[in-house]
């Protein structure tokens, strides 16, 4: 039972790798050329590559490159925001594939690295916004991991499509937020009921309203006392 459940957690996160391998193989098994199928920006025939522009990769080494980031950062999507896991995912691939669309360099873009980048950026502002401590220390985990690929998001090398890297990181961060009241949250401590019973005991302290009415001049004074707690404690 205990396997099962895992299995329906994880299989996504492992499954997806694995499929971008296959695509892969038959991309050079069979000598096609699927770099056709990236992101175009602003051409009509590059818009299926908003989507598809995630599951084509140059070459091995390139392939190689993102499959681990993308097991990696997968499984700790999964496994500590199941609750929007899927959502993150795929919703992080269509607006980093729509955003090069829009505003990407007139060349076929590819590579899952957009999507690595939105995952990257997800972990780490969702583990500060939340401010629960094991999701704080996976953002500390993944600045560790993969901090250097901050430099990925200037354009250094031409033949790098730093826009998917620049666009998916913002992707991340803005889904980070959307989704923060969702799932695992700030962990609640014993000070924190200790300060909610003082505010109780403060409110008692409080006596009812008593009055005095001078009729014959139109007067009326309240009084609200609050007598020192410790008044009737011996010393």
């Amino acid at each position: 039972m205990k396997t099962t459940k895992l299995i329906q957690q994880y299989w996504f996160p492992v499954f997806f790798p694995l499929l971008l391998i296959f695509i892969w193989y038959i991309e050079v098994s069979q000598g096609f050329d699927f770099s056709k199928y990236g992101v175009f920006p602003q051409k009509v025939q590059g818009l299926k590559g908003i989507f598809l522009m995630h599951f084509i990769h140059g070459d091995g080494e390139h392939l190689f490159n993102n499959s681990i980031p993308l097991l990696v950062l997968g499984l700790a999507l999964f496994a500590f925001y199941k609750e929007v896991a899927y959502q993150v995912f795929i919703v992080s691939m269509l607006m980093s594939g729509l955003w090069v669309w829009v505003a990407g360099r007139p060349s076929y873009h590819i590579g899952a690295s957009a999507l690595i980048y939105a995952l990257t950026a997800f972990l780490f502002t969702s583990g500060l916004l939340r401010k629960n401590i094991r999701l704080m220390a996976i953002s500390l985990i993944v600045v560790f991991l993969y901090g250097s690929l901050i430099w990925g998001i200037f354009p250094t090398k031409p033949r790098i499509s730093w826009e998917g890297h620049l666009y998916g990181m913002l992707a991340g961060i803005i889904l980070a937020i959307y989704y923060r009241k969702i799932g695992t949250q700030r962990e609640k401590y014993n000070w924190d009921d200790e300060d909610d019973e003082d505010d109780e005991l403060e409110d008692r302290y409080w006596e009812e309203y008593f009055t005095e009415d001078f009729s014959n001049q139109n007067i009326k004074i309240v009084y609200r006392i609050k007598p020192e707690p410790n008044e009737n404690k011996e010393e």
